[in-house]
């Protein structure tokens, strides 16, 4: 964490703005958090803390993060960096967050295309999951990441130039707080056949996911850009698979068992990216 990424986060307490100050960050009216070794802080206010480790437990984290570095989402992460650089302002130093930031395998891959381009980029993220954003914090160590949910965000207000939201709650109220008047919202969602494939091994009767077009108050859509693709996935990778989706909680045994039995698996892939801009 940089003092400039740092400048993103707020006080759980009473919302000032935190600065750094050696390995603790701390607002104007002495509220002070430290810096875990890894260089996240844990701003989830403690009457949030529904559960003793909340957010995704350690395995899915863990499973979620060695298939992503294995590039099998790689189309994805990459089209996503693109419409950040895309939407992005320019305008000196891009502010990016992540909303819902997981293990930080998509922030790894817009950090380094903002480089790439010459362009200076802040990137700030959070999550309910203390081992996602630990994770995150050792493999972007130039962001700022804390603990935190998207109902009570750790950002400040307008801060953001482009938030990213990857597959997590959407919290309306909250994001059109972070964002600055006229940034970007990048929302992104699964096609109605991403992981079909996956879905004919677990269950009698496979599914496709709902496809809909949704507006938001103090939000203007702009367009989306779908992408899609064909995976084909190891046995080496397949637990992974399972474990870091849904599916793994509400997967009849018959199932698991189907998968466990398989060399390999080939599945479609896609994902629809949403833009919005805030009014």
């Amino acid at each position: 964490m940089t003092p400039q990424s740092a400048a993103a986060l707020r006080c759980s307490v009473c919302g000032g703005p935190l600065m750094p100050l050696g390995r603790t960050l701390r607002c104007p009216k002495g509220h002070s958090f430290d810096l875990a070794k890894e260089g996240y802080v844990n701003l989830l206010p403690l009457h949030k803390r529904h559960a003793a480790d909340p957010g995704d437990g350690k395995p899915m984290v863990r499973a979620r993060r060695e298939f992503l570095q294995a590039g099998y989402y790689a189309p994805f992460q990459q089209a996503l960096a693109d419409l950040c650089l895309q939407y992005a302002p320019q305008n000196g130093e891009d502010h990016l967050l992540d909303a819902g930031c997981g293990e930080g395998s998509y922030d790894r891959v817009i950090q380094d295309r903002f480089t790439a381009a010459g362009r200076p980029c802040v990137l700030a993220g959070f999550d309910l999951s203390r081992e996602a954003v630990r994770l995150a914090a050792r493999l972007v160590p130039e962001g700022a990441f804390a603990v935190g949910g998207s109902f009570c965000a750790p950002v400040r207000d307008g801060w953001a130039d482009v938030l990213v939201n990857v597959f997590s709650p959407f919290a309306r109220e909250e994001f059109f707080r972070m964002l600055r008047s006229g940034g970007v919202l990048i929302y992104a969602v699964p096609t109605a056949r991403h992981l079909y494939g996956l879905k004919e091994v677990l269950y009698d009767r496979p599914y496709e996911n709902t496809e809909q077009s949704t507006e938001y108050e103090g939000f203007a859509a702009l367009g989306e850009r779908t992408v899609t693709d064909t995976i084909t996935v190891p046995a080496g990778q397949l637990h992974n698979l399972f474990a870091m989706t849904p599916y793994f909680w509400k997967t009849p045994a018959s199932g698991a068992l189907r998968l466990s039995r398989l060399d390999s698996l080939t599945t479609e892939i896609g994902f629809r990216f949403l833009v919005y801009r805030r009014l």
